[in-house]
């Protein structure tokens, strides 16, 4: 028998459900007609006394209140500081209960005793955020998006425990990515591969586009240059860093990292960093050759050629 709610019948269909199984009918006959449970008809037939009212529900509020429910005396500050404060906030009403009654219960059970005692509060609006328009550059070498992904551990087969770590830099014109691993995270593996990344491409950027990141920017005040930004410098390339805790701002780069996970990681394992080294460049070979819909259907690799034969004709 299919799963039945919990309160599904009318009192028409308790009453003839009843007064058919009084009749002498088996309990499975009247269950199937009904489509009730036998437990169900056994407490309907067990409240009948003879008149159909005796099998109206009865209240299933509970006869005592819960003991951590709100006292009366919580009810009450409640009430009071609506009904002297109109315009009163929902957070403003929860910190002036704290500090000046010592309520003690969460911000969401004061929220659902409102809710049930239909009291009126203001509720703060937020606004939704609306994506603003970016501007991709028209050419390659002028914006490098570059971050760090962790490579997963269960892809990791090998006996002595290690972590990797996969450095990534896209350039946003053409999306062509230069990948490399590493053993560590830090400004000594970045510097390293902002200059293989130059090799591999051919040229350098105009601008370097990363998070806040400690292997990439100095996170506290402070009056020393980090080893990055000095080595940026020398080669006369812009150091620019997206606003903290907001990586939509290198959303090339972070998609490019999802894309890895589904396509690579998922699927990969590996024994040894040389192992993890020889994979990830037959995979970055393979994945800088993927037509993408952005590029209306071209791979990143045919994207370059496009835009440097459009700069040879200019």
């Amino acid at each position: 028998m299919n799963s039945i709610s919990r309160y599904p019948h009318d009192l028409n269909t308790k009453f003839y459900a009843v007064s058919l199984y009084r009749n002498g009918n088996p309990i499975s006959f009247v269950c199937r007609r009904y489509k009730c449970s036998k437990a169900s008809l056994m407490r309907w037939n067990k409240k009948y006394d003879g008149t159909k009212d005796s099998l109206i529900d009865k209240s299933h509020k509970p006869l005592t209140p819960h003991p951590n429910a709100h006292t009366e005396e919580e009810l009450t500050w409640i009430k009071n500081y609506i009904r002297r404060n109109p315009n009163i906030s929902l957070c403003e009403l929860y910190g002036k209960l704290r500090t000046e009654k010592g309520y003690s219960r969460h911000a969401c059970s004061l929220f659902r005793v409102i809710r049930k005692l239909r009291l009126n509060v203001i509720k703060e609006k937020h606004t939704k955020y609306t994506p603003k328009h970016y501007e991709t550059p028209k050419d390659i070498g002028i914006k490098w998006q570059m971050d760090v992904k962790v490579v997963p551990k269960d892809c990791y087969v090998g006996q002595m425990p290690d972590k990797f770590y996969q450095y990534t830099v896209i350039d946003e014109a053409s999306r062509e990515r230069f990948i490399y691993p590493y053993k560590e995270q830090s400004s000594y593996s970045t510097i390293d591969f902002i200059k293989r990344a130059i090799v591999y491409f051919g040229y350098k950027p105009e601008t370097i586009q990363t998070d806040n990141g400690q292997e990439f920017t100095y996170t506290m005040k402070t009056n020393r240059i980090h080893p990055v930004d000095i080595l940026l410098n020398d080669l006369n390339i812009i150091h620019k860093l997206i606003r903290p805790r907001t990586p939509r701002h290198n959303g090339k780069v972070e998609r490019s990292h999802r894309n890895d996970q589904q396509r690579f990681y998922s699927y990969l394992k590996f024994y040894s960093y040389n192992d993890l080294l020889k994979q990830m460049k037959a995979y970055l070979k393979r994945s800088n050759n993927i037509p993408m819909q952005v590029l209306n259907w071209l791979s990143p690799l045919e994207m370059r050629q496009r835009l440097e034969n459009k700069n040879n004709i200019q």
